[in-house]
């Protein structure tokens, strides 16, 4: 070792610690969750208002689609911040692909089953407000 350089040592946390940043960890997730949710209702509301009542339903629709299988993963990664053990990296890529792929499944099924009604622009503007949820906590600076 050269003069002067110092050994870190690694971070030890205490229980207390521990508990303490999975508690943040699971409010964050809660706060993503519940931003994304507004955002999507927001985005049917304005759909609805814009463009009337087929066009508020399939910006829900949309904003449904990436919702639901979100929430189920956010459902897993809270049941993991909330059981013992660690993390791993190849479960949570495995989780964020299967939540893009019943995303498409479900936008693929609403092509198929509500073409007679189903208005693109709309799913697609209710799909991206949902996506982009998080910018609601950054306006209000409730993202770490």
């Amino acid at each position: 070792m050269q003069q002067g350089q110092q050994v870190e040592t690694p971070l030890a946390l205490t229980d207390a610690d521990r508990a303490a940043l999975n508690a943040q960890a699971c409010r964050g997730l809660l706060r993503v969750m519940a931003a994304q949710g507004a955002m999507g209702l927001a985005a049917a509301a304005i759909a609805g208002i814009i463009a009337g009542a087929s066009a508020g339903w399939s910006a829900l629709a949309g904003a449904g689609a990436y919702f639901v299988p979100n929430a189920l993963f956010a459902l897993r990664l809270l049941v993991n911040v909330l059981k013992a053990g660690r993390a791993s990296p190849v479960t949570f890529l495995f989780g964020e692909v299967v939540k893009l792929l019943m995303t498409a499944l479900l936008l693929g099924l609403l092509a198929r089953l509500a073409h007679d009604w189903l208005v693109w622009p709309a799913v697609l503007f209710g799909l991206v407000l949902t996506l982009k949820g998080y910018l609601l906590l950054l306006m209000f600076r409730k993202l770490s």
